[in-house]
């Protein structure tokens, strides 16, 4: 025997969800920078080196020397000899005025006059030891230096945002249902 039955199905509702996400754009503008450099200021001053050379006493020493300078040792020369010559006299005179000592002035005095020391012809020429005197005053170099500080300038920009919000929605995916059947309610057998 079979008894009615009831019988019920039911669909639960259901609801979709559709999310947009948030965006947040940000955009940084480069700087602007304008640089400038200015050149160094350099002087620089020289006082040249000074070379001198004096060939003076190797020139006096090959007796090559300029007129005035063999004018001057002549006249030295003669004053020595002038000098020499009145010492000779005096000292004979004072030999004639004691010549009542022991001695034969005259004689003597014939003999140192008579026969004078030859004279060298040619030249007579001995190197001194570094007869060119050298003298040298080195260069003086002065500089001065000025150095410039860059120039900067600097234009900031401030960041750049975008939002965009985020969505969401919502729907019905499905409906609720409830389907109810009867199955043998009217049987046979009653």
């Amino acid at each position: 025997m079979q008894f009615p039955q009831i019988r019920m199905e039911s669909q639960f509702a259901q609801i979709s969800m559709t999310q947009t996400s948030a965006k947040l754009e940000i955009s940084q503008p480069k700087a602007e920078i304008a640089m400038e450099q200015p050149k160094a200021e350099i002087s620089i001053h020289t006082e040249p080196g000074k070379l001198t050379i004096d060939q003076t006493q190797a020139w006096e020493a090959m007796d090559l020397m300029n007129i005035t300078r063999r004018n001057e040792k002549i006249a030295q020369k003669a004053i020595q000899d002038v000098l020499a010559g009145m010492e000779r006299i005096a000292r004979q005179g004072q030999e004639l005025m004691q010549i009542e000592n022991n001695g034969n002035p005259i004689v003597s005095q014939a003999i140192e006059n008579g026969h004078r020391q030859p004279k060298s012809i040619g030249q007579n020429y001995t190197p001194l030891p570094f007869p060119v005197k050298i003298n040298y005053e080195p260069a003086r170099v002065q500089t001065g230096i000025i150095a410039n500080q860059p120039k900067i300038d600097v234009v900031t920009h401030k960041p750049e945002y975008t939002y965009h919000p985020g969505t969401i929605e919502i729907q019905m995916k499905q409906y609720h249902q409830l389907q109810i059947d009867y199955v043998n309610l009217f049987s046979d057998s009653i």
